[in-house]
């Protein structure tokens, strides 16, 4: 049973893994995880009348974020708050295209909108999604990825928050299963990587 109780507010924010054509045809929820955890919770739980909102925007990144925080995640006053983010940064800072996320930059950034957070909705509960790659390629995306998922964790535990191992998840199914299995191309999952987050999410905030 999931612990977001009747009559409460789940909010998603984060890049187009969570947008998923959300602001247009697919609206308001998209067609991605954000969707089918919805799917899951009128499946498993019909009884609970939860308010679900999608704030996802493809192609930001942590600072993105900050520039509409307040807009788009505070203003809201959402009981629970799920944030996923940090694929776009990694490659801002590898390919250096501006505004370039560099690891100090992202963990500045993603501290100060956790303390901004906590200060102003000093009662609701936060859970992070760490970023990923759907690929056992080595290359240069999944030898720096690391870092980025590191900083995450290390929010996690600064905050106290729930916590997703988006990326340790799909490296476990990738002992069994091609890549394509999951996705088009490593970043944006099909639906099958996005029911993977989705029950991730749904298991971690559950009871």
């Amino acid at each position: 049973m999931l612990k977001i109780n009747n009559g409460q507010t789940i909010l998603f924010i984060g890049d187009s893994i969570t947008d998923c054509g959300r602001r247009g045809n697919n609206r308001p929820l998209g067609d991605g995880y954000v969707k089918f955890f919805s799917d899951f919770l009128i499946i498993r739980e019909p009884q609970k009348q939860i308010k679900i909102i999608n704030k996802g925007i493809s192609g930001n990144r942590i600072t993105d974020l900050r520039d509409r925080w307040t807009d788009d995640a505070l203003r809201h006053e959402p009981d629970w708050l799920s944030i996923k983010i940090g694929i776009n940064d990694v490659h801002s800072f590898l390919r250096q295209a501006p505004p370039i996320v560099d690891l100090e930059l992202f963990e500045k950034t993603y501290d100060d909108i956790l303390s901004q957070t906590k200060k102003a909705l000093p009662k609701c509960q936060i859970l992070l999604i760490e970023p990923f790659y759907i690929s056992i390629e080595k290359n240069s995306v999944l030898r720096t990825l690391p870092k980025y998922i590191n900083i995450v964790r290390t929010m996690s535990e600064k905050y106290k928050t729930e916590l997703v191992r988006t990326h340790e998840i799909f490296v476990n199914l990738l002992k069994f299963h091609q890549a394509d299995v999951f996705c088009p191309e490593p970043v944006h999952p099909n639906f099958t990587g996005h029911l993977v987050i989705a029950e991730a999410v749904y298991n971690i905030l559950s009871e």
